[in-house]
């Protein structure tokens, strides 16, 4: 079914711990461009491959909802940070992100930008990474958690900063040391975010990956919807 373009601001954010199976590989290339396919050849590891795909195929899906064109039929460039837009458009603003068998994309209407990241919960990060883009202050925070905790917490930040810059589509241009993040009723608070148009979110995945998002908001943040991706477009049983 589609959705209006007219929709009410809001932020949709699919999660999907895609199948590794080559037939749905084969379905899942039908969607994607000319370019896209060429990079998914390209790929020299399978997992990889399949990551590609699984990602633009999610993300074809979910702009498909928002405006109502098919998604093989969707056009996708690069603006001149390297930041993917729909051509032609500047909305919706849209963020793509994987991690080991988990893809999630983020669809937003009423936001000036947008972007997620995920990160398998249990990755290690070793202490010279995270003098590297944790600030002085949230070292010490790090350092001030119980050993069992201390671990997952770097996964947050390290998740919640690559949200941010891929909201800004600078990457690791920027030195992630210069946003800092603190916790104000459980909830991430970037500091010294003076127009406080910047709002960040840990979100359930259901599975063992913490997934980040961020959001510039003139208006505030508005009603996100979180759901695990079915893929209506396979083949019953």
């Amino acid at each position: 079914m589609q959705q209006s373009e007219n929709h009410p601001a809001g932020i949709e954010i699919a999660l999907w711990q895609y199948s590794s199976n080559e037939r749905d590989w084969n379905r899942w290339i039908r969607s994607l461009s000319q370019d896209e396919r060429d990079r998914a050849a390209a790929y020299r590891f399978e997992a990889d491959r399949a990551s590609f795909m699984a990602g633009r195929y999610l993300l074809r899906q979910l702009l498909s909802l928002s405006i109502g064109t098919a998604p093989a039929k969707l056009v996708l460039s690069r603006d001149k940070d390297g930041k993917l837009r729909l051509e032609g458009r500047d909305t919706p603003q849209f963020s793509l992100a994987n991690a080991d068998g988990l893809v999630t994309v983020a669809v937003a209407s009423g936001c000036d930008h947008v972007g997620i990241d995920c990160e398998r919960i249990d990755v290690e990060i070793e202490e010279a990474a995270v003098a590297s883009y944790c600030s002085r202050d949230e070292q010490r925070w790090l350092a001030e958690l119980p050993t069992r905790d201390r671990a997952q917490a770097a996964v947050a930040l390290w998740t919640l900063k690559e949200s941010h810059l891929k909201a800004l589509g600078v990457g690791l241009r920027e030195d992630p040391r210069n946003m800092a993040f603190a916790w104000k009723d459980g909830v991430p608070v970037m500091v010294d975010d003076g127009d406080r148009l910047w709002h960040h979110r840990l979100i359930e995945s259901g599975s063992q990956h913490v997934v980040a998002l961020a959001a510039c908001c003139q208006s505030g943040l508005p009603p996100i919807s979180t759901r695990l991706f079915q893929d209506d477009s396979m083949p019953s049983e």
